[in-house]
């Protein structure tokens, strides 16, 4: 699927790559753009553990759902080089079923805190999934969608997207990484319509 045999695999199996899009370094911590990986982090720190340091330059952790191993990843390469992270972890952990990766990240036609399942499809200018595009040769790997809001104004979109939101939208974007990492264990065993029914119609 991604051109490689799963002899390649370095590591043990995974059942599910979460990839949360964002930057590195704490100028970005907390910024609309960081929404996937306030996911990741939240999921690990729900575990008892941290996101720490890989050679995929990605932050990652292994997770134990049920029998599942899942793995969540914030890649450490800046937004617009996510998919070269994303293309090794794919590679260490075994990933050959781009449905068995879960990115998310912030969409800016989305209203502040709304939540969108999606598989495939376009990509809508966004820079983090160009890049996995590109790298993992398909954009077939699943989506969780944080509505960030368009800039008000004439404010442009990159410097929208890299600020921290005022009080009322963080409010709104905290609940939605909670919801998010709701989702995702939900990908390991549900039907993909129907978390798509459920979590789209909200």
């Amino acid at each position: 699927m991604f051109g490689r045999k799963s002899a390649d695999r370095t590591g043990t199996p995974a059942d599910l790559l979460v990839v949360g899009l964002g930057n590195p370094g704490d100028r970005y911590d907390g910024t609309r753009h960081n929404v996937g990986a306030d996911v990741a982090d939240l999921m690990a720190t729900r575990q008892g553990t941290a996101l720490k340091a890989s050679k995929q330059a990605a932050r990652l952790a292994e997770l134990r759902i049920g029998t599942k191993l899942v793995v969540v990843a914030f890649p450490q390469t800046f937004m617009n080089e996510s998919g070269r992270s994303a293309r090794d972890l794919a590679k260490r952990y075994g990933i050959e079923d781009a449905t068995k990766i879960v990115v998310i990240h912030d969409e800016l036609d989305l209203e502040v805190g709304t939540l969108k399942v999606k598989s495939g499809g376009g990509l809508a200018g966004h820079n983090g999934l160009k890049s996995l595009k590109q790298h993992l040769h398909t954009q077939d790997f699943l989506r969780l969608r944080i509505g960030i809001g368009r800039p008000p104004g004439t404010q442009s979109v990159s410097d929208y997207v890299l600020r921290r939101p005022g009080k009322a939208d963080r409010v709104e974007l905290d609940i939605a990484i909670e919801r998010a990492a709701d989702v995702v264990p939900r990908f390991l065993d549900e039907e993909l319509e129907a978390i798509m029914n459920d979590v789209n119609r909200k």
